[in-house]
């Protein structure tokens, strides 16, 4: 299972999706689409390796970390400084958090 997925935010995610396709080699995993058109979330696989992306105004890395104790996780992250972008929650019964 994997534990760590960069994220990534474009302008245009469904012409960034298409590209990363044709240019790497990347296989749509799972792709959600919002109701203006743009990509709410999207996943993309080449080898073993996972990003995550979706329409937005392009920034920092951002990570998403699945973990067994996400609380601790949390509280050292935010002890350390760190931004907190989305707040705790459960998907698919696995705890995670964004950084």
């Amino acid at each position: 299972m994997r534990t760590v997925y960069p994220l990534v935010r474009y302008r245009d995610a469904g012409k960034a999706v298409d590209w990363l396709v044709r240019a790497f080699g990347f296989e749509v995993h799972e792709l959600v689409n919002a109701p203006d058109g743009g990509v709410r979330h999207g996943e993309l696989v080449v080898g073993t390796g996972m990003i995550m992306t979706g329409t937005g105004e392009p920034g920092g890395p951002g990570i998403y970390v699945v973990v067994d104790d996400p609380d601790a996780h949390h509280a050292r992250a935010v002890a350390a400084g760190a931004e907190i972008t989305a707040e705790l929650s459960d998907k698919d019964s696995r705890p995670y958090f964004v950084l």
